[in-house]
């Protein structure tokens, strides 16, 4: 746990060496918890001796944090939240930041709040299901007309739900919606457990949370931001079913980070991790093999540079010795000129 300095208390859970080669954070999506990582956080510890560390917390007002004050439920308050538990939980070393959904969002907000930090510390990353442009590409696969009334309503909602406070009254109801998430949120394929832990989430998620964080999260335009990290190693996935960022979403940040690898997963829709466990775990062990590689390249570069730099600084303190003795053997020379005058 960490206290935030607004008093909100945020559950982090963190495993791996502690000398590990870098760190990876890994942030949830909405009104779900970090159990949404439980396998890529599996197969993270099975990397042998590059396993890196690996930091998982719940959102404020999100899973066994504490609740958010309203004020509070916005995409730039996670940014600065996340910002501190880097800070706090990796002080030092190379980052990869991983986001699902409203957790890439997050991603976004903490490079666009804190750059020069995101810059100096965060080395690739990976955004699953997620999008730089609010609810510009969501139609919940419906068609358009449909769409726009029930984003209408659903915006109307929230905003009801952000003023009732930190009950969970929705708990009851859940089996009633279950056949409504599960044609939301997943694909052609839905496992019971994948299905139960996003269920629990969601009932742990108070009204607060679940309408507070809406109106950012429709409203966020990150892509410049994301334009700005050109050539960092980055991974992004979508499903083809994804009916809340389908891939219009995953393509556009793609454009604004051209040396991300794009994956478009079939039959896929909003829960990857959960969903899609081994495609999202094996994007994740990609890309800090290739974080690794490149550090280990620049790592080169810089001995082969720092070599250079000593044989510079011995040649230019061997050229005053040189010249040095070429004036000694001067001197000499014409102090031998003299006497020769002199005895002549």
């Amino acid at each position: 746990m960490i206290t935030l300095s607004d008093g909100v208390r945020l559950h982090v859970s963190v495993s791996g060496p502690d000398d590990a080669p870098l760190t990876v954070v890994l942030s949830h999506g909405w009104c779900q918890d970090r159990r949404t990582w439980r396998n890529q956080i599996e197969a993270l510890s099975g990397m042998g001796r590059r396993a890196p560390r690996v930091i998982a917390y719940d959102t404020r007002g999100h899973g066994r944090s504490g609740t958010t004050h309203l004020r509070s439920a916005t995409l730039a308050q996670l940014g600065d939240d996340m910002a501190e538990v880097v800070r706090r939980f990796a002080p030092a070393g190379p980052v990869v930041l991983a986001g699902h959904s409203m957790g890439g969002m997050t991603i976004m907000e903490y490079a666009h709040r804190h750059p020069e930090e995101f810059a100096e510390r965060v080395s690739g990353l990976l955004l699953v299901s997620t999008t730089a442009e609010g609810h510009t590409h969501t139609r919940y696969g419906l068609p358009d007309q449909i769409a726009g009334l029930l984003r209408a309503g659903e915006t109307l909602g929230a905003g009801l739900l952000a003023r009732s406070g930190p009950w969970r009254p929705h708990r009851v109801m859940l089996p009633a919606l279950r056949p409504a998430l599960r044609w939301l949120l997943f694909g052609d394929e839905c496992g019971e457990e994948a299905m139960r832990l996003t269920m629990r989430a969601l009932g742990r998620a108070p009204l607060r949370s679940i309408g507070g964080f809406r109106e950012s999260i429709g409203t966020q335009a990150r892509l410049e931001t994301l334009a700005e990290l050109a050539g960092l190693p980055a991974a992004v996935l979508v499903g083809d079913r994804d009916r809340l960022t389908p891939p219009a979403c995953a393509e556009s940040i793609a454009r604004a980070l051209p040396d991300a690898d794009l994956t478009v997963v079939p039959g896929a829709g909003h829960m990857l991790p959960l969903e899609r466990p081994a495609e999202v775990s094996a994007a994740l062990t990609g890309l800090i093999r290739r974080v690794l590689r490149e550090q280990s390249r620049e790592a080169r570069e810089q001995k082969r540079e720092s070599r250079e730099q000593s044989r510079d600084l011995r040649e230019q303190k061997r050229e005053p010795r040189e010249q040095k003795r070429d004036r000694k053997r001067a001197r000499r020379q014409a102090a031998g000129t003299c006497a020769d005058q002199r005895a002549a």
